[in-house]
C-alpha cells in the first residue's frame, strides 16, 4: 500500500483517480480548493478508511501530516472558461506555485511526483501528429497563455528538480479527455454537446466545426497515469497519452445528435481566439515505453458518457 496525494481530487480527472487508486488498495489524501471539481464527486469515497478529504489550494505550501510516496498533480482549472478572463493569473499562480510547493513536498519525502502536463503545450501545431519532441508553437501573451505557459513552466520546473535536486519524476501530456464526472457546464466539448442535446439546447459549434479533436475516454487515461507512476525503468516523460483518433468537431457534434433524440440544431459562433486547428497525439512513446494504448473508441465512450450525465441531469 502506497501513501498518495491527489491534488485537484475532486475535479473530474482526479474524482476517476482517486477511485482507481482506492480500488488498487492504496491510501489517498484527495486534496483540492473545489474551484472547478466537487465534493460530490468522492462522495462514497469518503466512507472508505483509506480516503481523505483535504481543502487547501496548491497556491500555497501544504504541510501533509503524513509521508507521502507519491503525488500525482493535478490541480490547474482545465476549462477555457474557467481559466481565462479574470481567473487567468489564478491559473498561471496555480500551474506554477502549485508545482513548486509538491515538488517542494515530494523532496521533502524523497516521494515521486507525476505532474499532469497537457497538448495545449503544443499551441497551434505546425507538426501533425504531435511527437514529444515537437517543441510547440504557443502565443506567450493569448488569452489562453495563461493556461499553456503555465504548464510548459511547470514541466521546466519539474525537470530541473529532477536535475538539481534528485526528484523522482514522471510527466504525462494529456490529450482531450471526457467521461463520467465531468462538470455539465464547464465549457469542454464533449460535456457541451452531450447536455446541450439532452437539454434540447441548440448545439453550440465554434468557427465552421472544422477544427480537429482526439478524444480520449477517462479509463484510458487514468491506466496510462497509473502505469507511468508506476514504471520503474526511471522513465521520465514528457509522455503523449491520448486517443490518436482524429475528429473535426462538427463530426463530433453529429456523432453525439446520432445518439440522443433531441430538438436540439447545430449553431455557429466566432471561433475563439488561439483556439488550435488540429491536435492529434503521436503515441509511440507511451506504447513503448509503458505498453500502453487506448482501448475505448469514441463510439463506446460517448455511450458510457451519455448514460453518465443522463442520470446527472435526471433526463
Amino acid at each position: 500500500m502506497k501513501t498518495i496525494l491527489v491534488t485537484g481530487g475532486t475535479g473530474f480527472i482526479g474524482a476517476n483517480l482517486c477511485r482507481r487508486l482506492i480500488a488498487d488498495g492504496h491510501r489517498v489524501i484527495c486534496l483540492d480548493n473545489n474551484y472547478t471539481g466537487s465534493l460530490e464527486n468522492v462522495q462514497e469515497l469518503q466512507a472508505c478508511p483509506r480516503f481523505s478529504f483535504v481543502k487547501h489550494d496548491v497556491i500555497e505550501p501544504y504541510d501533509c501530516p503524513e509521508k507521502l510516496d507519491y503525488i500525482y498533480n493535478l490541480a490547474c482549472p482545465a476549462s477555457p472558461p474557467f481559466y481565462q478572463g479574470n481567473r487567468s493569473i489564478f491559473t498561471t499562480k496555480t500551474c506554477v506555485f502549485g508545482i513548486i510547493n509538491m515538488l517542494e513536498l515530494a523532496k521533502r519525502d524523497g516521494a515521486r511526483i507525476l505532474q499532469t502536463s497537457t497538448s495545449e503545450v503544443y499551441g497551434e501545431p505546425l507538426v501533425h501528429p504531435q511527437p514529444e519532441t515537437y517543441r510547440g508553437n504557443v502565443n506567450p501573451h493569448g488569452i489562453r497563455a495563461c493556461y499553456d505557459e503555465g504548464k510548459r513552466c511547470a514541466e521546466s520546473l519539474m525537470f530541473d528538480y529532477h536535475r538539481h535536486e534528485g526528484v523522482d519524476i514522471r510527466v504525462i501530456r494529456i490529450f482531450n479527455t471526457y467521461g463520467p464526472y465531468m462538470n455539465p457546464d464547464d465549457g469542454r466539448v464533449v460535456s457541451n454537446f452531450i447536455c446541450q442535446a439532452l437539454r434540447g439546447q441548440d448545439i453550440t459549434i465554434y468557427g465552421e466545426g472544422q477544427q480537429t479533436r482526439s478524444f480520449q475516454y477517462i479509463d484510458d487515461l487514468i491506466e496510462g497515469m497509473v502505469r507511468m507512476m508506476e514504471n520503474e525503468q526511471g522513465f521520465t516523460g514528457p509522455v503523449n497519452i491520448g486517443n490518436p483518433g482524429e475528429f473535426t468537431i462538427l463530426q463530433l457534434a453529429e456523432q453525439v445528435l446520432s445518439k440522443i433524440p433531441t430538438t436540439s440544431k447545430l449553431v455557429y459562433r466566432p471561433l475563439p481566439g488561439d483556439d488550435p486547428t488540429q491536435r492529434r497525439p503521436d503515441i509511440t512513446l507511451a506504447d513503448k515505453e509503458l505498453g500502453w494504448a487506448p482501448t475505448i473508441n469514441l463510439d463506446k465512450g460517448l455511450d458510457l458518457t451519455i448514460a453518465y450525465f443522463r442520470r446527472k441531469l435526471g433526463l
